[in-house]
């Protein structure tokens, strides 16, 4: 499949949509390119007796099922990547809130099974471990920022730990020594790694761990604002302080200005998340991006490809969290 994907020109997605006799909006010209790579290569359809073909009657529909979208923007970015992306190839995308409650997910699974249901992908505001209700097996699955714990279901996380290490190796970059963290919530998998990147930063670039650099957060602003004030009062503070996520840095921000201190003439700071306020601070904040948008589209595209018989390989996939340079951490030489 994928040799007739690279003769066609176009995606394994779109080789398994025209070839499994998907009603996908495609063009003629597509469709037929892709007929004749595959004629011209020899491949050959072998269906399993269980598997049957999409009907062309109804429009093919996604199951986009979220545990929650308003406490956070981020699966509602991951169900805009998604549907964005399954639209391209004519398929819905329908979103279901569940709360995390079994019974619900259930029931959100059974009103829909008399529809053209290809698949389900699972969301989770949180990176997590997942349990899942057993209906779900009944449907090709994918899980967007969350696993299972055999770890078989194919899955699309963001790259927590590349990121911490990135986020500090800037900080390293900008000539910081004395690097902090205020960390998230304990017990979280992106407090986890996100503090596994940055002591590893720290130990590529032989800078001592100092555990009293370490400090414990709660994603609010109020322990980004404690945290700076005991980080501060150390009698060799920090000339760096990286944020978990954006709110502590507002509370960081808040607690370097009451002590006279600018940023990042004194002390540099960097958060994550690139939530919407991040350009409207003062000096703007340097952040990483939780990439959730591209973690849909890439559930969908898995999605899609799994119904077309490609296994997803490999089952998780780590998407980079990349750097948006403001002004919170001066310009280091390879910055400049």
């Amino acid at each position: 499949m994928m040799d007739v994907a690279s003769m066609a020109g176009v995606s394994q997605a779109t080789v398994s949509l025209v070839l499994n006799g998907s009603p996908a909006k495609l063009t003629e010209s597509t469709r037929q390119r892709v007929i004749d790579s595959a004629n011209k290569l020899g491949y050959q359809l072998v269906r399993r007796e269980n598997q049957v073909a999409p009907s062309n009657k109804s429009r093919s529909v996604i199951i986009f099922i979220a545990d929650e979208i308003s406490t956070d923007p981020w699966m509602a970015l991951a169900f805009e990547g998604a549907h964005n992306k399954a639209l391209e190839y004519g398929i819905n995308v329908c979103l279901a809130v569940s709360h995390g409650n079994a019974n619900i997910e259930a029931s959100i699974v059974n009103q829909l099974a008399d529809s053209n249901v290809i698949g389900i992908i699972y969301g989770t505001i949180l990176t997590r471990l997942v349990e899942l209700p057993p209906i779900l097996s009944k449907k090709p699955t994918v899980l967007v920022n969350c696993y299972d714990s055999t770890r078989t279901l194919p899955s699309v996380l963001p790259g927590d730990l590349l990121g911490g290490r990135a986020a500090t190796e800037r900080l390293i970059q900008a000539g910081r020594k004395r690097i902090a963290i205020i960390n998230g919530q304990k017990g979280v998998d992106a407090s986890r790694d996100r503090l596994k990147g940055y002591r590893q930063a720290l130990s590529s670039n032989d800078i001592p761990f100092d555990p009293a650099l370490v400090r414990p957060g709660n994603w609010e602003p109020s322990t980004g604002y404690s945290m700076t004030h005991e980080l501060m009062a150390l009698d060799n503070p920090p000339d760096a302080i990286f944020c978990a996520n954006d709110l502590m840095a507002l509370g960081c921000f808040d607690a370097l200005r009451e002590l006279g201190k600018s940023i990042p003439d004194d002390v540099a700071v960097i958060g994550f998340d690139d939530r919407e306020i991040a350009q409207h601070t003062h000096p703007a904040l340097t952040t990483l991006i939780l990439p959730h948008y591209e973690m849909g589209e890439i559930s969908a595209e898995l999605l899609i490809d799994s119904v077309g018989g490609l296994l997803a390989t490999p089952n998780q996939i780590k998407v980079e969290c990349l750097m948006v340079e403001r002004d919170s951490v001066e310009k280091s030489e390879e910055n400049a």
